[in-house]
């Protein structure tokens, strides 16, 4: 399974509106991708709500890991973006 460690770039991490974004962009793809912060169980990347959970803070790590490498990177590069600009 493909996985990408990446860096939270949002300034107030992984919280409503950044993780709506990734949510809303993870159900487009229709592809099954996962977060979690390494150690931890993932989640589903499709939900804002469990992506919430995951309590990620700016500069945190996440694994962002996928059946599809394409759909991984899409998603990894917005855990990454600042989404609050």
């Amino acid at each position: 399974m493909p996985t990408q460690t990446v860096t939270v770039g949002s300034a107030v991490g992984l919280h409503a509106r950044p993780a709506a974004i990734i949510a809303e962009a993870a159900e487009e793809l229709g592809a099954e991708v996962y977060l979690a912060v390494p150690g931890e169980d993932p989640v589903e990347a499709d939900s804002a709500l469990l992506i919430m959970t995951l309590g990620a803070a700016k500069g945190d790590t996440i694994e962002v890991s996928g059946e599809n490498a394409e759909h991984v990177e899409a998603i990894a590069a917005l855990v990454a973006k600042d989404l609050d600009a």
